[in-house]
């Protein structure tokens, strides 16, 4: 009986996790070699005089997912974002961790998966890692703090780091 109820408690909990997980949107392509998109942002970077900012992470995190959504529905801060910084989602498999193309990413990147997920790598120009940004940080109660947010961000444009 008691083993009964915990195997109920325990599915109740995953049906909840799964569907709160549902009404965000997935945002990263789990398809897309990871350091081609990294590659491919850097040179955009250099290009249009920005700085990439990758966020590793999931499908899976719903940390992630928030963050994605976070910055979608403050118009202003979507903006800033796309005025100084080429952004990208790396897809960050846990179940594949030991593959190839992920332990690539992960040295190119400067092995961020340390700090949990999501997390933020900025690179320059060149796509040498300036910045790893624990997610954590930035939160606030059971989301982001739009002021932690916006002065991470502000904090690392060209300009800033530049100057």
């Amino acid at each position: 009986m008691k083993r009964h109820l915990i195997v109920t408690a325990i599915a109740a909990l995953l049906a909840l996790t799964a569907s709160a997980q549902s009404d965000l949107k997935k945002i990263y392509d789990e398809n897309t070699d990871p350091v081609e998109q990294i590659d491919k942002a850097v040179r955009q970077a250099k290009k249009e005089g920005k700085f990439v900012i990758s966020q590793v992470g999931g499908n899976w995190c719903r940390w992630c997912l928030m963050f994605a959504d976070f910055v979608e529905k403050d118009a202003e801060l979507t903006q800033f974002i796309d005025e100084n910084f080429v952004f990208i989602h790396s897809n960050y498999n846990p179940r594949e961790r030991a593959g190839e193309k992920t332990l690539e990413m992960l040295k190119k990147l400067g092995n961020p998966e340390r700090f949990g997920f999501p997390v933020f790598v900025v690179m320059d120009q060149t796509g040498k890692v300036i910045h790893t940004q624990d997610s954590s940080f930035l939160e606030e109660g059971n989301g982001y703090s739009r002021d932690k947010v916006v002065r991470f961000f502000q904090n690392w444009t060209p300009e800033a780091v530049v100057r």
